[in-house]
């Protein structure tokens, strides 16, 4: 146990933002530069270091939390990061972007705040990069046996790493121009700058890992080719289907998906514009979605200077402590404050967009929408509380519907959808299809950045041992798991 008398002397403090002011003028990270180091080892020591950690079964990594916060609380931050790696292939991304169910699961969250055990995390990986102990880790002997990758963001990024390191020849193919999947274009520069991914790319190159840019499977290389060239192929494509929204106007020019706006905002970061042919400069902005997406969104638009924002979510408003049908240790749904909302703009919620309304050039200019209330279990509109709000740009941030089925990727491989539009796989990662594994959001649907590099480690056992009849590499979480018991 780190500090036994830890969590009744010290009190929870998290990483300090920048203030709003200053950071909507750039695209750097929120939290102040290097204000976790002096007091994230007292913060370790707040963790009980419990008989039962649940913070394990929180999180689908299975993550030594309570050995790992030992370390950081001693200081000791190269066996902090051993620990640390040996469950999670990309804690930088993780300790950014996770929602920390573990911290929902955190014994010490029964009776005080929980422990900060993401901020613990991203500070170990952030000390072991400054240290050099993040270093390539490269086979030493290789198998003869061939993998492809469909996709590189994190279920891709870590399926890969884990089967170069058991010495296979892994390529690993990305439709877009860079590496990084949803990591790169769909997650802004202020939650996540983008070095973080290209220093772990050099890392996986310099262990052996090829990477193809600018390829997308299905159409610029046959599935049935590419699975007769590899001896396995690991399709981590994402769900990038995204959810519209069938309602009169939906055709003005000004009404986007979050996939169509994002990417742009972050290709300017990348030095590919000037100014983002999609802009919230000047603009009534509207975001429909209330989650993560939309969020990303809101905070995208604050630093293009809209002249105001609005965030529609249909749901109602999540409370701020756990409901009676949410109980510790599980994951509740509450109110939740992002560093894009504290820069400001409107939540409303109970709300459900009727239609859009344009100019003579079709160019949108307001939302139609209606208060809604749940009533036997149905969504009904309220009479009488119909109204119009400016929207000069509206995003649509409602979630993702399944894997791409456009690009022929599925009916290539022959694997077969189900009704939720996920790839269908066994216990094993495994698809219809001989050789052809799935993991990640292509066979899970849309879910966290931790699920997906669980997924995509889990899928590389079961890979291994199907090219080798056993493997070395950690036992894998099933594909039913909620989440992973250590």
């Amino acid at each position: 146990m780190a500090d036994p008398k830890g969590f009744l002397t010290t009190d929870r403090e998290v990483a300090k933002s920048r203030p709003v002011e200053e950071r909507v003028k750039d695209w750097n990270e929120v939290y102040v530069p290097g204000s976790l180091l002096p007091i994230i080892s007292k913060q370790a020591g707040r963790c009980m270091d419990c008989g039962i950690p649940f913070c394990h079964n929180g999180c689908p990594l299975g993550n030594l939390i309570p050995e790992w916060n030992d370390y950081a609380y001693r200081e000791d931050w190269q066996a902090a990061i051993e620990r640390l790696h040996a469950t999670n292939n990309f804690p930088e991304f993780t300790g950014r972007l996770c929602p920390a169910p573990c911290e929902s699961a955190c014994v010490l969250g029964i009776s005080q705040p929980a422990v900060t055990i993401k901020n613990v995390e991203v500070s170990i990986i952030d000390k072991a990069w400054d240290n050099g102990d993040v270093t390539p880790q490269p086979p030493e002997r290789l198998s003869g046996k061939t993998v492809a990758v469909i996709g590189s963001g994190p279920a891709g990024l870590a399926a890969a790493q884990q089967l170069t390191r058991a010495g296979h020849t892994v390529a690993v193919f990305e439709r877009a121009d860079r590496i990084g999947g949803l990591l790169r274009y769909g997650i802004p520069e202020f939650k996540m700058e983008k070095r973080h991914i290209n220093r772990r790319v050099e890392q996986m190159r310099a262990e052996g890992t090829k990477f193809r840019t600018g390829v997308e499977i299905g159409t610029d290389v046959n599935a049935a080719d590419l699975r007769r060239r590899y001896d396995a192929v690991v399709v981590a494509a994402g769900a990038t289907t995204a959810r519209d929204l069938p309602v009169p106007g939906r055709e003005l020019r000004g009404v986007y998906q979050a996939m169509e706006y994002l990417p742009l905002a972050n290709k300017v970061q990348e030095g590919d514009f000037v100014t983002p042919p999609i802009t919230a400069e000047g603009k009534h902005v509207v975001v429909i979605g209330g989650g993560d997406t939309g969020a990303d969104c809101v905070g995208t638009a604050h630093r293009q200077g809209a002249a105001s924002v609005t965030q529609l979510e249909i749901m109602p408003r999540p409370g701020e402590e756990r409901s009676q049908g949410q109980p510790w240790p599980t994951f509740p749904m509450l109110y939740k404050v992002t560093s894009a909302h504290e820069e400001g703009g409107e939540r409303v919620y109970s709300v459900s967009t009727t239609h859009f309304e344009g100019d003579e050039d079709g160019n949108v200019q307001w939302l139609h929408l209606v208060e809604v209330e749940f009533k036997d279990g149905k969504l009904e509109q309220k009479p009488g509380t119909e109204r119009r709000i400016p929207a000069q740009l509206v995003t649509l941030a409602m979630g993702f519907t399944g894997v791409d089925r456009v690009n022929g990727l599925v009916e290539q491989f022959g694997v077969e959808v189900d009704a939720r539009g996920n790839i269908v796989r066994d216990a094993d990662y495994h698809t219809g299809a001989d050789g052809v594994f799935v993991a990640g959001d292509a066979g899970r649907g849309q879910s966290l950045i931790v699920w997906a590099i669980a997924e995509g480690r889990s899928a590389a056992r079961a890979v291994d041992r199907y090219l080798t009849g056993s493997s070395a590499l950690p036992a894998p979480v099933r594909p039913t798991d909620r989440a992973l018991t250590v």
